[in-house]
């Protein structure tokens, strides 16, 4: 994997905070298992896109991108599963 740049460091601070902005409603979610308000199409559509940005990060070798879309492929796969656990359809 290349050095950490200045550059590589303006991703890795982005990447904290959008990564950071999105735990919150895990969290929330896990707690309260109302999942009424999530799109199950949406968090698909989100999932698969998170894991190809993670897969481009691999392939790019940048660390931000890498870190920030594992812990995000977490994330949004916890949501998934609880969107799909606590539905009340």
């Amino acid at each position: 994997m290349a050095g950490i740049d200045n550059i590589e460091i303006i991703g890795l601070v982005a990447a904290t905070l959008t990564t950071a902005a999105f735990l919150p409603q895990v969290y929330q979610t896990w707690k309260t298992k109302d999942v009424s308000g999530l799109s199950l199409p949406m968090f698909t559509m989100f999932f698969v896109g998170i894991v190809f940005w993670l897969v481009y990060g691999v392939l790019k070798e940048s660390l931000a991108i890498i870190l920030a879309n594992a812990i995000t492929v977490i994330s949004s796969f916890l949501l998934l599963y609880f969107k799909i656990k606590y539905d009340k359809k």
